[in-house]
């Protein structure tokens, strides 16, 4: 049976999201999604030129599956800090649980290159968060605006996330409760308040 251009180019990338959650990201080799999709290993690049455009188009797949776990939190009607706490405990849940899509999704080289609008994917998870912070703490501040507060705690949910899924926060912060990290982190960033 033969694929339309647009089906086999869907499935490529469809084969790449699942090697990458069951393989991670060292199984995203060209050859292994052509096999997987049932392709010779040459087909990939009649719709993806680079290697790196169809790991970002995998990458994408990503950022889309988190954008659905976190856009719900800007129509809830609850404490803005309750929401960036939420909106931090989603991030993290969808890293331990998609440890390989997070590991690509975070690759300096798919972002950098703006491939497939990566960049744009990322940015507009990015103003969740500036929302969500900007409810939280006001629109104006002269020293510290809605989006550098974002940015840093964005950074430390990165770290958190990240340090987590090697196993050296565990063993640095000596404890397993990664809520009470986010709690702290969230508290660090916006102030003592209920979260």
């Amino acid at each position: 049976m033969q694929q339309s251009d647009g089906g086999l180019r869907t499935r490529l990338v469809e084969v790449g999201v699942d090697l990458v959650a069951r393989d991670g990201v060292g199984a995203l080799s060209l050859r292994e999604i052509a096999r997987g999709a049932g392709v010779s290993h040459g087909a990939p690049r009649r719709y993806f030129p680079t290697h790196q455009s169809l790991l970002a188009a995998i990458a994408q797949q990503g950022y889309r599956a988190l954008a659905r776990r976190i856009d719900p939190l800007l129509d809830r009607d609850t404490d803005p800090r309750a929401q960036v706490h939420e909106l931090g405990r989603e991030y993290l849940d969808f890293a331990r649980a998609n440890r390989g899509m997070f590991e690509l999704m975070f690759r300096h080289d798919l972002l950098r290159g703006n491939q497939i609008g990566l960049r744009d994917d990322s940015l507009r998870l990015f103003d969740v968060l500036v929302r969500l912070v900007e409810r939280a703490v006001g629109p104006t501040s002269s020293d510290r605006p809605p989006a550098v507060i974002a940015g840093a705690l964005w950074a430390n949910l990165q770290g958190i996330a990240q340090l987590h899924l090697w196993g050296s926060l565990q063993v640095a912060a000596q404890t397993e409760d990664v809520d009470l990290l986010l709690r702290t982190a969230v508290e660090a960033h916006l102030g003592s308040g209920r979260a």
